[in-house]
């Protein structure tokens, strides 16, 4: 008996190979009809034997190319038209619900003809298929069509057409699709001179070579490029940059590069050599000493991707390693388009590498590593954004705008959790007007129209002003720990009240102080603080991030007193003006009890780093300077109690402080680093089993920035895994701000929902 079915696919299914597939299905099972894309995603229509329909439909989701993601398959019977040829048939507009790729790196594939002289597209810097290459980056409207995209500039030549238009090929309906003939060129302008393809490629290799810098175009947006062997070329860069101590990410060719200087884990090169190509943190090898120094200095990591896309290829032919630093000016947002390139970036580079296909949207390396056992982000953006994540319930749509610090923002469609790429830190006007552009073209994109703007509790927060963009919009104010906390649950779909761990700098509190020392119990709808790290003063507000000696000046102070503060404090640590600023801070400074200010002080007093260039460096050169994990847990651990205290539970680091000082003249600096994160990672389980004798909870979530602490974490969470505690974890967001908004979205989500 004929029968006919229509088919509506959603999910990530444009520009990955998955009309072609559902073709070669279709004949495959003897069956007419037709597939075009549509703006919900792909619509099938399939006619024939009624056994032969069923296999269709049964086997469509179980062989699906590598790179598509299908949410969702709704089918319904129409009557037989008599169709016995199947066809792909043009696109259609409306609805935009279907979603887009993230960009992909180059296929084994195409980097087989890349290498091959016999192939048309030898050496071609642009060579892509429907199994990788850009896509989130130059998409400008949907359906993802080539004339919605930035190649929409460039015809196909014949032979290019003729590959674009047959099922057969891979290369069907590749929307990037292009050769040397008919695709974008190469180009590197060095002063008054413009070189062209090749000559262009061998300029650029010469001038690294030489040790020079140059600004090279990737998918998202520029990079800052020198031989990374080279000492005095990374020294220059970061006298350019300005940027003195922050690790630069380093290219290598391929994995086995990354296991000569680094270890390896097996998840670690998945990581690596997975189409997302991210930057992995990974442990350094005494090899790595062939490395320039400054690369990373006083970090036992490094920052390492392998080539993502033909150009990186063809570039890092002839070096070992290459620095590759995101090309902008100090915290700006990476630049993105050419003439910004080549009149901002010609002050840091000696030449700009880049190219006519232009860059729709910017998007930033991701960061990630292996902590725990499983993937934690760092920073989550190009090969992952716009990739959505579950979130199910809601009742509205809803944009969340994230945090001032490692923006991205979330827009919430459905059960659709849209988080952006990264954005950055919302001080700098670009990575603001980054985020004003960003939430529309978003909103445009994926044709959501929100109910809800969701912002953080900070009155002073930038992304507040997101509400004169949209002031038709509520408000809705979540919590900054709450945030975290949510979006723990959200990752782990947990209904029931976890206790949350969350750790950070700092966020607004309820009570008008800075938080981030903070133990909640609760759901996405609503959480309690239980208990909190101690109070103290964060002396010269801003500036005390800056220079951790302030914030161990004020612990001290507030354990030993002012009066013995100078004769106990270690030589060098405090400031000759200190007296006047502690009198000043006890009366004005703002009070702060976030676990990353505890770290902070901690590394004053133990390594003696009184100043820092960039976000979280004290904790990090902290965690660095421990000893082997196994003889770290074999440490003591400083007293960090739980005290009930003016009707508050509070962890007090008074003891802690008074024990450091007492064994900081004679005790190495390993041990002491090993007893301070003992110290915490103890008194997390203190806490959690005084929370449990008193609350009815079974998990306990770890998020916030000082998660990112590799030992913290993964002792922390064997510690309360052996007291029975079930620990949940970010791994699809980071634990740091960049996953604020996601958590702020299930945290709306999850109160517009108790409220119907």
């Amino acid at each position: 008996m004929q029968k006919r079915f229509a088919l509506q696919v959603t999910g990530i299914v444009q520009g990955v190979g998955f009309r072609p597939y559902v073709y070669g299905l279709a004949l495959s099972c003897g069956l007419g009809g037709f597939v075009k894309n549509d703006a919900a995603g792909v619509e099938i229509e399939i006619e024939g034997e009624e056994p032969a329909c069923r296999r269709f439909i049964e086997q469509l989701p179980l062989a699906a190319p590598p790179l598509a993601q299908i949410d969702a398959i709704r089918s319904r019977e129409l009557p037989p038209q008599g169709e016995a040829e199947f066809r792909i048939l043009t696109s259609t507009a409306g609805e935009r619900r279907t979603l887009i790729a993230p960009d992909i790196a180059t296929c084994d594939e195409c980097l087989a003809e890349l290498r091959d002289p016999a192939d048309r597209r030898y050496r071609h810097p642009f060579i892509n298929c429907t199994d990788c290459g850009p896509r989130f980056t130059i998409v400008r409207d949907l359906p993802y069509d080539r004339s919605h995209t930035t190649m929409a500039d460039f015809p196909l030549c014949a032979e290019c057409a003729a590959e674009y238009a047959d099922p057969a090929d891979r290369r069907f309906h590749a929307q990037p699709v292009a050769c040397p003939h008919c695709g974008p060129q190469l180009r590197l302008q060095q002063g008054d001179m413009q070189l062209v393809g090749e000559d262009a490629l061998a300029q650029a290799q010469a001038l690294l070579k030489r040790g020079g810098i140059i600004a090279a175009k990737g998918l998202g947006g520029y990079h800052l490029v020198c031989d990374a062997i080279n000492e005095q070329a990374v020294a220059e860069l970061r006298r350019r940059k300005f940027r003195y101590d922050k690790p630069f990410a380093i290219m290598l060719p391929d994995a086995a590069a990354a296991q000569h200087y680094c270890e390896v884990s097996s998840a670690e090169e998945q990581l690596l050599t997975s189409p997302r190509r991210p930057i992995v943190l990974l442990k350094k090898r005494p090899a790595a000493a062939e490395l320039a120094p400054q690369i990373a200095p006083h970090n036992a990591y490094l920052g390492v991707m392998l080539p993502y896309t033909p150009l990186h290829h063809l570039l890092m032919q002839g070096f070992s390693a290459l620095v590759m630093t995101s090309g902008n000016l100090s915290d700006e947002p990476i630049i993105y388009e050419d003439a910004e390139a080549l009149s901002r970036l010609m002050q840091l580079a000696d030449a700009v590498l880049y190219h006519d296909r232009a860059i729709f949207r910017r998007c930033d390396d991701s960061v990630t590593r292996i902590s725990g056992g499983a993937e934690q982000p760092v920073r989550r953006s190009r090969g992952y954004a716009p990739q959505p994540l579950p979130l199910p319930g809601s009742p509205a749509d809803l944009l969340a705008v994230g945090g001032d610090e490692k923006n991205a923002f979330c827009l919430l469609r459905g059960d659709q959790a849209i988080l952006s790429q990264h954005i950055g830190d919302l001080i700098e006007d670009a990575a603001w007007q980054s985020l004003l552009a960003e939430t529309t073209h978003f909103c445009r994109i994926f044709e959501t129209e929100p109910k809800y703007l969701v912002i953080d509790k900070h009155p002073a927060y930038q992304g507040r002003r997101l509400a004169e963009r949209f002031p038709q919009l509520p408000l809705i104010e979540v919590q900054h720990h709450h945030a975290h906390l949510a979006s723990v649950a959200a990752e782990h779909r947990i209904a029931e009240p976890l206790l949350g761990l969350i750790f950070d700098g700092s966020g607004y509190g309820d009570d008008g102080a800075l938080w981030g020392g903070e133990v909640l119990l609760g759901t996405p709808a609503a959480c309690t603080r239980l208990a909190h790290l101690r109070y103290a003063r964060l002396p010269g507000g801003e500036q005390a991030l800056h220079q951790p000696w302030r914030m161990a000046m004020s612990y001290l102070a507030e354990t030993v007193g002012t009066e013995q503060l100078a004769d106990i404090a270690p030589p060098g640590l405090l400031d000759a003006s200190w007296q006047l600023l502690w009198q000043f801070s006890a009366a004005h400074a703002p009070l702060a009890g976030g676990m990353g200010r505890l770290f902070d002080a901690a590394a004053a007093l133990i390594l003696g780093r009184r100043e820092v260039s960039y976000g979280g460096q004290a904790a990090i050169e902290l965690e660095q300077a421990l000893p082997p994990v196994a003889d770290a847990r074999a440490e003591a651990a400083y007293p960090l109690p739980l005290v009930m205290e003016a009707g508050e539970m509070l962890l007090d680091w008074r003891p802690l402080f008074a024990a450091l000082l007492q064994e900081l003249p004679h005790t190495p600096q390993p041990l002491l680093a090993a007893r301070f994160h003992n110290a915490v990672a103890k008194a997390c389980v203190e806490v959690a089993l005084w929370a449990r004798e008193r609350y009815d909870f079974a998990g306990v979530a770890l998020s916030g920035g000082c998660w990112q602490n590799k030992y913290l974490l993964e002792y922390t969470t064997e510690l309360l895994e052996e007291a029975g505690f079930s620990v949940y974890t970010n791994h699809l967001v980071p634990p740091n701000d960049g996953g604020i908004a996601y958590g702020q979205a299930a945290a709306a989500a999850a109160q517009l929902a108790a409220k119907l």
